[in-house]
């Protein structure tokens, strides 16, 4: 099985008439994600790789029964294309778009409580379940197999770089999904957890994260207390940075010590996960809880 997409999805493009958007569009659509509408403001009624563009949400949800969005739209711009994704009750919106100002993130947060929507991002590569649906810019020849383990990673790169040592041990992926760097995301690791153990097909998870924030503690402390177990491969990237210095993505800024690389990596071991010190480890060590799981 998969989390969040699969081939049923009916995904309308944000921002899809721009240079990203355009490319990602046809790298999507190429991995089989149906791509019913894009949304640009004043191009409403044009056609772009065959798709329908409209001027608002509304419209294109109405009119194509849309029910996963995805934003290439400008950073100054993007806040708002989020909250107009949220107002048509979408159920997925994945935001591609990094350099979000933080205040404007605050707004979308207080605005997404209660409501039916699921946001992914922003600053993050998207969503992918192997060889069923792609929502994001992940390399589409990466994710080529289908299989029993799920990602989750606050790094971009990472992920591609783990599924690929994954599939090279023989393995495939269930769904792979990157939360973001940002200081302010949509849904966090826990959440994104709790989903991949009620998937009965996803048998081994990999966890990513970085310095910066309490989101790896937080979810390695709901895994201990969790009844529903399921091996965890861990790693947290940064073990080198210094103190206050910010490392790539917004997020991934060390406040104080509960939040450096090794700390982290110590409260997961404590909680059962299996954490490995280097990225290139990843999939030697997914091979390794296998055979210990199951022979």
């Amino acid at each position: 099985m998969s989390i969040l997409i699969d081939e049923t999805i009916k995904v309308i493009v944000q921002g899809l008439t721009g240079k990203e958007g355009l490319f990602h569009t046809e790298q999507m659509m190429n991995y089989g994600t149906s791509i019913v509408g894009g949304v640009t403001p004043g191009k409403g009624g044009k056609v772009f790789l065959g798709i329908p563009i409209f001027n608002t949400m509304y419209e294109a949800v109405n009119n194509t029964g849309g029910n996963v969005s995805v934003i290439f739209v400008p950073s100054l711009f993007a806040s708002d294309a989020i909250l107009e994704a949220i107002s048509t009750n979408i159920e997925i919106i994945v935001c591609i778009t990094e350099g979000i100002p933080v205040s404007d993130m605050i707004l979308v947060k207080h605005f997404l409580k209660g409501k039916k929507s699921r946001l992914i991002g922003p600053n993050c590569p998207g969503i992918i379940s192997s060889e069923k649906a792609k929502v994001g810019i992940m390399p589409n020849l990466v994710f080529n197999k289908k299989g029993k383990v799920g990602i989750v990673s606050r790094s971009g790169t990472l992920t591609y770089e783990a599924a690929d040592q994954i599939v090279k041990e023989g393995y495939g992926i269930s769904t792979a999904i990157g939360i973001g760097g940002d200081s302010i995301i949509g849904m966090n690791i826990k959440e994104i957890l709790e989903i991949f153990f009620k998937d009965i097909e996803t048998e081994c998870i990999v966890m990513i994260g970085e310095i910066g924030g309490k989101l790896e503690i937080e979810a390695s402390e709901w895994i201990k207390k969790s009844k529903n177990k399921k091996p965890i491969i861990g790693f947290i990237a940064g073990q080198t940075a210094p103190k206050g210095r910010i490392m790539g993505h917004a997020g991934a800024i060390i406040g104080n010590e509960i939040e450096t690389a090794q700390v982290k990596m110590n409260i997961m071991e404590k909680c059962g996960i299996h954490v490995v010190k280097s990225p290139a480890d990843i999939g030697m060590k997914v091979n390794e809880v296998f055979h210990s799981e199951y022979i």
